[in-house]
């Protein structure tokens, strides 16, 4: 009897435990899981202490691309491999001139890396070039910026690394002595260290980065330039531009994006003098992180980017079109090139924008039509050119008061805005087209010495007799094809129409 109860008893104990035993494994299991949650949370509040898990190379990439999204990887020790290479490139049409670059391009390789990751930094100085150059990166803790420990002489290889400690966007740079040298021939780029679990996804993602040129000539001077100190220390830069050269940006190099997507760009400024007063002209800047780092400002039209800084902005593209990028200080834009586009494509949405409803003519003086006395005096401005001579003095004071603006003072033109007049094919194939183009304007879509062209050019207010002036004189200026053009010419043109 004795041996059945304490059977029982065994037994009955032992059912108890087949219900506690997955109630105190599930106990352990939770402390377990929250011990090491807490360890993590621990490591992870000092950067320096993050771990890496392994070794992996950089994906590297030329401007306007940026490598693929960190997301939510672990940290690693990260293999970045940059060469210096010294190459002739294009500031512009005609325009030569040696940029010295980190990998091929101004701005120089895109870096993309997170907080926590070891980077080994190779930092390669081509043997075909002619001097040292080192690398001075702003996301870096340490003397220089890397750049005491980077310094290369041509056909060597520096390597040094560092712990990427602080996300945000940084400008990397030569620090080689002279540095404003260095840097005012290209040698610039941006380095992007992500947080912990990566930047919220995006659709779109470009890098920007502006830089101001200073050349012997001036600019749109054609031949190989050369570099300009004196230029440079004065501040006087020829070029302001986007990526390297004028045009960078634009045509077909314009970045694009289609309705209803998001758009993250990355935009550096180089320098080496020049504050950025970036915009793009049509779109408001959802989000800012000022000058790249944890701040962010909202609803932004324009961000200073200050040389050396950087600034990461975001926006969602709602409509249709072609959005001018700016440097805002406009004359940079317009006549020093710090204009690039992005292109949008898809649905018009006509409730955030209509496009042009209709083109009234509008009479500032009331309903009534009015007009100013008259008297006999003769106008100076149509007292008639007796001879050649007169005909190009009268002309270039048209010119100067009229065209100059936009055709500038040599006939050069403004890069993609304004056409040149010199040496301008479209001009000299056709004089009575040009004759219709002052009288009456022209808009839409040209072709002038290979390049397109799509602006408005108003309706002129000249006398016939400032016609013909204005349009000799460009016919024997800037090597066009010298016709002379009379008051009858224009006149049989003007009653065409």
């Amino acid at each position: 009897m004795k041996t059945l109860i304490n059977y029982y008893t065994i037994m009955k104990t032992q059912k108890s435990m087949n219900r506690v035993y997955p109630m105190i494994l599930l106990l352990v299991f939770t402390v377990f899981l929250m011990g090491c949650m807490n360890n993590e949370k621990t490591v992870y509040d000092k950067a320096e202490d993050i771990p890496v898990s392994q070794e992996m190379i950089a994906e590297l990439t030329s401007p306007p691309h940026v490598p693929t999204p960190v997301g939510a990887r672990k940290a690693k020790k990260l293999i970045v491999k940059m060469e210096i290479l010294e190459e002739e490139g294009e500031m512009t049409d005609g325009v030569k001139y040696v940029y010295w670059t980190f990998g091929g391009t101004v701005p120089g390789s895109f870096i993309r890396t997170r907080v926590g990751d070891e980077v080994e930094f190779h930092l390669q100085n081509h043997p075909d070039n002619k001097l040292p150059h080192n690398i001075d990166l702003h996301a870096v803790t340490g003397p220089g910026g890397g750049a005491e420990s980077s310094f290369v002489a041509p056909g060597h290889e520096k390597v040094f690394s560092f712990k990427t400690l602080n996300p945000g966007l940084y400008v990397y740079h030569c620090a080689t002595a002279p540095v404003g040298m260095h840097i005012a021939n290209g040698m610039y780029g941006l380095i992007l260290v992500e947080p912990e679990g990566g930047l919220p996804p995006v659709d779109k993602e470009y890098y920007i980065m502006q830089g101001d040129f200073y050349t012997k000539g001036a600019n749109g001077e054609r031949g190989l330039q050369p570099f300009d100190m004196q230029k440079a220390v004065d501040e006087k830069a020829d070029y302001v531009v986007f990526n390297g050269k004028v045009g960078a940006l634009t045509g077909d190099n314009a970045i694009t994006a289609k309705v209803g997507e998001t758009v993250r760009l990355f935009v550096g400024n180089g320098g080496p003098n020049l504050v950025s007063s970036f915009h793009v002209i049509g779109e408001i800047f959802d989000k800012v992180h000022v000058e790249g780092g944890d701040m962010i400002n909202e609803n932004v039209q324009t961000t200073l980017v200050p040389a050396g800084g950087a600034a990461i902005v975001e926006f969602r593209v709602d409509v249709p079109g072609t959005f001018i990028l700016v440097d805002h200080s406009i004359f940079r834009a317009f006549n020093k090139g710090a204009l690039g586009m992005l292109k949008v494509e898809g649905e018009e949405d006509t409730k955030i924008y209509s496009g042009e409803i209709r083109d009234d003519i509008y009479l500032p003086e009331g309903p009534g039509i009015q007009s100013m006395p008259t008297t006999d005096e003769i106008v100076e401005s149509e007292i008639p050119a007796k001879s050649f001579e007169e005909q190009m003095e009268y002309g270039k004071q048209t010119y100067m008061q009229t065209c100059f603006a936009c055709h500038q003072a040599e006939g050069q033109g403004v890069p993609n805005a304004f056409p040149p007049l010199a040496k301008s094919d479209y001009l000299n194939a056709d004089v009575d087209r040009a004759i219709g183009v002052v009288l009456h304007g022209l808009t839409g879509e040209i072709t002038v010495n290979g390049e397109k062209y799509n602006s408005v050019m108003t309706r002129q207010t000249l006398s016939p007799d400032e016609v013909a002036n204005v349009l000799t004189y460009v016919y024997n200026s800037w090597g066009n094809s010298k016709k002379v053009v009379t008051k009858e010419m224009v006149m049989k043109v003007k009653n065409q129409k």
